[in-house]
């Protein structure tokens, strides 16, 4: 029933099409210039959908100091590429499906994979091609815990599916919370006051199943534990449904194409401060605009914008851009980011390395460990080359915390002809007690990653990029009956 809900959902959100908006009003004069400063998934969307509710004349400029993508990246080795950023998204993804539609790219299905547990002594659990025997075999560990996490998810996925409607009538909300709290009451938004662990024990599931499955998935997805939100939470469990897929020609190639399609002024350039500053109209009125300031080859430079969005991290531990001149301080998070090393590795995994003591070949294509493993591998996949049903050469892609070096590299493999590695600061270290910022942090400047701090996603960060560019639009345009929606509309499903 929960699925069919959904599927409903989707078939309403394609049929509304591109977001309703009202006029704006006839006194109220334009944004000349918006500023986006990041050109990963959440900048690209982010202009995308700016081009769409301000209109072809306001100019779009974006600041990128790396490659375009951020934090979607690939890897070359053996003369192929491989997904090495965000690789799958999840058959739900509403606004990744349209920009895939709307720049020609192709969706292809994410190869299925076996999935093994790791405890550390033993693989506690190990996946089988057939659906049948799969099922008996959590059924005689876990009792019906497997199926009572799936009910428990599909609930939780049908409210938040529910943020389409809202967007495609054009509200949007100044802050996570109140998104969640239109979308699911207050127990919604206590999905990320809690942890995962505390949510589904309350639900009746046994610590075994969130031990043994459900903290080794989040270790996949985030390298996190169970103490992690139970809305990250259900994002991770979220990757162990069927039919996810990925970008045929790259995930990376959706920012390039949007970017591109939205004719956008791209500035190669690294952002440093951002300036507050009171000037005068022709009217007399007195505005606040935006000076950005940033770094290209070693000179510096600036530009003046009326709009403001910032689509990168910004927390304590990554003080890269300064707020100056503003009346207040401006809100940033009092956290940091998580570390992920992913290693790309050309051959033959060592399963001895995991005790495995099979007489036969080693057929798990997806290996998963729990908290208690004590291995600094926190999981470990067979990765095909991009656009690819089946790879030349086995190639395992390996997430770890730190850096394998050569001594990790022998341990977990027979012998190997290529490697790659990459590190970056991927999302949020995750804890209930962290506070989610706002997505406003002056009057005309906005945070698009605030979303992070409730869950890590490409679909999050395009449903952040649709709200934010909504609410510069309704903020600007003084149309606050779209803004912060407190009564949760009585939608139907029906077409």
């Amino acid at each position: 029933m929960v699925k069919f809900e959904l599927v409903k959902l989707l078939s309403l959100a394609l049929w509304l099409g591109r977001t309703a908006t009202e006029t704006p009003k006839a006194d109220v004069i334009p944004p000349g210039r918006i500023a986006v400063i990041g050109a990963g998934i959440g900048g690209a969307a982010t202009a995308h959908f700016l081009r769409q509710y301000f209109g072809r004349d306001v100019q779009i400029d974006v600041y990128e100091s790396g490659a375009v993508g951020g934090r979607l990246a690939k890897a070359t080795i053996s003369g192929q590429d491989h997904e090495i950023g965000a690789a799958t998204i999840h058959p739900l993804s509403l606004h990744m499906k349209e920009f895939v539609r709307l720049l020609g790219l192709t969706e292809h299905d994410h190869h299925s994979n076996l999935l093994t547990v790791y405890n550390g002594e033993e693989f506690v659990f190990e996946e089988s091609e057939w659906y049948i025997v799969n099922f008996f075999k959590l059924l005689w560990r876990y009792g019906f815990d497997f199926l009572r996490v799936k009910m428990w998810l599909e609930s939780h996925q049908h409210k938040f599916m529910r943020i389409y409607q809202y967007q495609n009538l054009g509200y949007s909300f100044t802050s996570m919370d109140k998104m969640l709290h239109v979308l699911g009451g207050d127990t919604f938004v206590q999905m990320t006051k809690h942890s995962i662990d505390e949510a589904l024990q309350n639900f009746g599931i046994s610590q075994r199943f969130i031990d043994e499955m459900v903290g080794p998935i989040i270790r996949l997805t985030y390298g996190e534990g169970i103490n992690v939100n139970a809305f990250v939470g259900m994002t991770s469990i979220s990757e162990t449904e069927s039919d996810l897929w990925t970008v045929g020609e790259g995930n990376e190639k959706v920012c390039s194409g949007l970017l591109y399609a939205t004719r956008v002024n791209l500035i190669k350039g690294k952002v440093t401060s951002v300036h507050a500053k009171k000037r005068p109209r022709r009217d007399g009125e007195v505005v606040t605009i935006y000076e950005v300031n940033y770094l290209a080859d070693a000179d510096t430079d600036y530009g003046i914008y009326d709009i403001v969005i910032v689509a990168a991290p910004l927390h304590s531990a990554n003080p890269d851009i300064g707020f100056h001149a503003f009346s207040q301080p401006i809100d940033v998070v009092r956290g940091r980011y998580q570390q992920k090393v992913v290693t790309l590795v050309e051959g033959h995994l060592n399963a001895s390395f995991f005790r495995y003591q099979g007489a036969g070949p080693f057929h798990p294509t997806t290996i998963s460990t729990t908290v208690t493993s004590g291995s600094f591998v926190l999981g470990a996949s067979v990765s095909l080359p991009v656009g690819s049903a089946e790879a030349p050469a086995r190639v395992w892609k390996v997430l770890s915390s730190e850096p394998l070096g050569e001594e990790g590299l022998r341990g977990l493999f027979r012998s190997h002809t290529a490697v790659r590695q990459a590190q970056w600061l991927a999302h949020p270290r995750y804890s209930p007690e962290d506070r989610v910022p706002p997505f406003v942090l002056h009057h005309q400047l906005y945070h698009l990653n605030a979303i992070e701090w409730a869950a890590s996603t490409l679909e999050m960060m395009a449903i952040a990029a649709k709200n934010v560019a909504l609410l510069a639009h309704h903020r600007w345009f003084q149309q606050l009956d779209k803004v912060d929606q407190d009564t949760p509309l009585n939608l139907k499903l029906e077409l």
